[in-house]
């Protein structure tokens, strides 16, 4: 995770993913706020995995797995300040400083134990789905630079894909993120274009999509056939991003 994610000045894709999933979060608080506060829609995981395996939040909420999003919103490791161009309404661009709020911190180190870090999820949500039966089916995304080092992913990709609520079964989108100088693959239906068995590997494992995803995507101009998988190969930053947004946006569709 130590070499440039594609598409990039040079970004180092464990500071591309971290950024990603901190922003994802943020934008969960904000979609999630009301008058009152902030609303519990969603409750939230995040799982690092290289040289240890576990809860990967920083700051207030170390070692927590699964945290209410209200208190996620209240406890951000730091707030940094960014500087970010937008539109000025007369045809350029101004520059403006935003607060961005930091949960996760990139680390890229150690192998990668990816079967460990999926039977954690599963231990995880063995409980949740147990006391959740009437909620959304957890929804899982495993972001990846490399092949499994240890006794992973199939068998316990599958294990996690069998825990369902009556609403369905948990749902897992998986993200390789390659160095390899190819065009990135976005929900694809077969594994037909796929440069390696690791590449069809994840994305046999990874879910179907549901309508109320697809629908999603084609909302943002991503054309999928009814039996695209929740599958990313070689994203750059900006589409991970959108597979990040797609894959949590669903589970406000019923």
């Amino acid at each position: 995770m130590v070499e440039p994610i594609a598409g990039s000045d040079g970004k180092r894709k464990c500071d591309s993913v971290a950024d990603a999933i901190n922003r994802l979060l943020h934008n969960l608080i904000i979609k999630c706020a009301r008058g009152e506060g902030i609303r519990n829609f969603y409750e939230v995981c995040v799982i690092g995995y290289g040289s240890h395996v576990g809860p990967a939040f920083s700051g207030p909420l170390a070692g927590r797995d699964i945290v209410p999003l209200s208190e996620v919103a209240n406890s951000p490791a730091r707030v940094e300040e960014r500087v970010k161009q937008i539109d000025d309404g007369a045809g350029g661009v101004i520059t403006q400083k935003v607060k961005f709020p930091v949960w996760f911190e990139p680390q890229a180190k150690g192998t990668t134990p990816m079967g460990a870090a999926l039977d954690l999820a599963h231990h995880i949500l063995s409980s949740w789905v147990s006391n959740h039966q009437y909620s959304y089916p957890p929804i899982v995304i495993n972001i990846s630079d490399g092949e499994a080092t240890d006794f992973g992913p199939v068998p316990q990709a599958e294990a996690l894909t069998s825990l369902a609520t009556v609403d369905g079964n948990v749902m897992l989108l998986n993200c390789h993120i390659s160095s390899q100088p190819v065009q990135p693959i976005i929900f694809p239906e077969t594994d037909n274009d796929l440069p390696d068995e690791f590449a069809r590997t994840l994305f046999q494992v990874s879910s179907t999509l549901p309508a109320s995803m697809r629908n999603l995507a084609r909302n943002e101009s991503i054309m999928l056939g009814e039996n695209a998988r929740g599958f990313a190969f070689n994203a750059d930053l900006v589409e991970l991003i959108r597979f990040l947004d797609i894959g949590t946006r669903a589970s406000n569709l019923r």
